[in-house]
């Protein structure tokens, strides 16, 4: 398969996996943190009408979710890509970072949740997904 097709589908099984894993992480955190009365935790209008309703607590699924399902999906694409395997990591980085900055605009989210967010989530779950796929790459004898 030529490299520039299999780093572009590393990219999307990336997304997809980590697309995911942040819902379902998303989901089972509102298991855990039940979000205040009332509010429909799958229906944007509600979120944003009783945004206001949070407690720190309710964002500490939101953040785990955005910084495991960008991990996930970069580990994912380091690990399926050739050549420059970091590129397609950097790439999910950066398009759940650009989703991060959506939702920080289509949700009022306190201050300090969002800045916590895109500066913590995105990009270094990234890196740190190089460093996993490096290890798992050097240890398992993956070339590809």
């Amino acid at each position: 398969m030529a490299p520039g097709l299999r780093n572009t589908l590393a990219v999307i099984a990336g997304f997809l996996l980590g697309s995911a894993v942040n819902m379902g992480l998303i989901m089972a955190g509102s298991a855990l943190i039940p979000p205040p009365a009332g509010v429909d935790v799958t229906d944007t209008e509600s979120l944003q009408a009783s945004m206001h309703l949070f407690e720190a607590k309710h964002f500490v699924s939101p953040f785990v979710a955005h910084a495991g399902g960008t991990l996930a999906g970069a580990v994912v694409a380091y690990v399926i890509a050739v050549g420059n395997r970091m590129a397609p990591a950097w790439i999910l980085g950066a398009i759940f970072f650009a989703g991060g900055i959506y939702a920080s605009r289509l949700f009022p989210a306190p201050g300090w949740f969002v800045a916590t967010d895109l500066v913590l989530a995105y990009f270094p779950m990234a890196w740190l997904a190089i460093r996993i796929g490096q290890a798992f790459a050097d240890n398992k004898g993956v070339t590809a």
